[in-house]
């Protein structure tokens, strides 16, 4: 019995010393941490804060107005006399001509006599036979038939003493040079004339006509 009685209060105290242990710490980490705070605390108090504000600088002083110019009007000279000067008239003087000698008229030259009438008989170069078989259709070039080119040529024969045609020339175009070197060639081959004749002598003379070239229709 007193055995079992001396465990039982062994327990108990070993018990008993744990839970004093266990406050002792509790109260030691209570006070470390109270103090701590109330430290804080007292030092958060203690602290002044202090607003430092910055000096501004003094306001310049505005330099006082200058003062206003006075603007004195502009100095205008007078505008110059302007003298207008008449020149002197002009005089010419005009040399008059001495009297000139009185003009004698002179007698015009006589007319010259009319020319004296022809010794002989005096006519111009006649065509024999009809001028309009001199070209003909059989005459047309082949080339303006087949084209239907048509006109009209003009020409001027010269005559020789012997009623032959000596030279031939164009006096009106056609249009077309192959019809115009048709009428010369035709009327050189086949006109003859009656040759001009002055103061009963043969001569040299001139005939001019047309020759008009139409396709028969």
């Amino acid at each position: 019995m007193a055995y079992a009685d001396q465990d039982g209060m062994s327990t108990n105290r070993l018990v008993s010393v744990i839970i004093v242990i266990l406050l002792h710490a509790f109260l030691g980490y209570a006070l470390v941490t109270g103090l701590a705070y109330d430290a804080v605390t007292v030092i958060k108090e203690k602290m002044t804060v202090v607003d430092v504000k910055e000096e501004e600088p003094p306001e310049e002083e505005e330099p006082p107005p200058e003062p206003e110019k006075q603007i004195e009007p502009p100095v205008v000279s007078p505008p110059p006399l302007v003298q207008t000067v008449t020149p002197p008239p002009t005089i010419r003087t005009v040399a008059t001509p001495p009297p000139s000698a009185p003009i004698v008229p002179t007698a015009a030259p006589p007319a010259p006599p009319p020319p004296a009438a022809p010794a002989g008989p005096t006519s111009e170069a006649k065509p024999r036979g009809n001028p309009g078989n001199w070209a003909n259709t059989n005459d047309y070039p082949s080339r303006a038939l087949q084209q239907e080119r048509e006109g009209t040529t003009g020409f001027r024969v010269t005559i020789g003493v012997d009623g032959r045609v000596v030279d031939c020339v164009v006096t009106q175009s056609s249009g077309h040079d192959d019809l115009d070197a048709a009428t010369c060639s035709n009327v050189k081959r086949r006109a003859r004339f009656e040759p001009a004749v002055r103061n009963g002598e043969k001569v040299q003379g001139s005939y001019s006509n047309r020759v008009r070239w139409q396709i028969p229709k």
